[in-house]
């Protein structure tokens, strides 16, 4: 397996403004240096980078440079949607449709998707089922790019919980892409939800995470049993590209992107 990281930990997530008033126009992003953020993460001994989508079409072709510069690999492209609104769906597939072709042209295999807006309100019933039919829009969409879909739950949606993730792969044809922290703070044992639903993992996100604070944290330096997440990862025969994705950081990023290596490293992840 390969060793990534995703740039996030340079600026946290933000969206683009646009965003208010035009679903089309509303798309992931890190208000951060980009050009540093990849350099760290090749300096800190890491194959790859995760990116979202935003940074992706604001680099344009500066990013092909800046992936030539650094040795890295672009692994994967990050998106969303709330897909539970009927009329907005169309809008939501045709925006990351744009992403997806950003990606493609840039070289990733993963397409990324976060989704399940909750409502106001609370849930309408249906609500999953319409989030399912957004996903496999949205895998069919990326097959038609050569990139390969995968859903990545999210606290903050309503895929928190260990039950909506299953309802979810159960009822959907996209892959999955489990993430350590994400899953046990809304309630998941990670390592039990990579096993049960092994045969669609197509991506991993590793995070480690401080119980007690709900901290998103460097690996080894929280809660989680990320040995038996690893074993775990292992026996479904998954072979491919371990992400790192730490939110927020502080201190320097490349600090903490250091610390997650060399606890890889200690695991026979090579030397850092």
């Amino acid at each position: 397996m390969r060793l990534g990281y995703h740039a996030i930990t340079w600026g946290g997530l933000t969206a683009t403004a646009e965003g208010v008033t035009s679903v089309r126009d509303l798309r992931y992003r890190v208000a951060g240096d980009m050009t540093r953020a990849l350099h760290d993460i090749a300096a800190a001994g890491y194959a790859g980078v995760e990116l979202f989508e935003g940074n992706v079409l604001e680099l344009g072709d500066d990013l092909r440079r800046l992936l030539d510069e650094t040795g890295l690999e672009l692994v994967g492209v990050y998106t969303g949607a709330g897909f539970v609104f009927d009329d907005v769906r169309e809008e939501e597939l045709a925006r990351i449709a744009v992403s997806a072709d950003a990606a493609a042209r840039a070289g990733a295999s993963q397409l990324v998707v976060g989704g399940g807006s909750p409502r106001a309100a609370g849930p309408h019933a249906g609500d999953l089922d319409r989030l399912v039919i957004g996903l496999d829009a949205v895998a069919d969409l990326a097959a038609e790019r050569g990139l390969t879909a995968c859903f990545h739950p999210h606290l903050g949606t309503i895929v928190e919980a260990p039950d909506a993730v299953d309802a979810v792969l159960d009822r959907s044809r996209i892959g999955f892409c489990p993430d350590t922290a994400h899953l046990a703070a809304g309630g998941g044992d990670p390592a039990a939800l990579v096993r049960r639903h092994g045969d669609r993992v197509r991506h991993v996100h590793l995070k480690d995470l401080d119980r007690a604070s709900g901290a998103f944290r460097p690996l080894g330096t929280g809660d989680l049993d990320l040995d038996d997440v690893l074993a775990a990862v292992r026996e479904t025969g998954y072979d491919d590209w371990l992400v790192v994705e730490l939110d927020s950081f502080d201190g320097d990023p490349a600090d903490a992107a250091r610390t997650s290596r060399a606890w890889l490293a200690d695991r026979g992840f090579g030397a850092p």
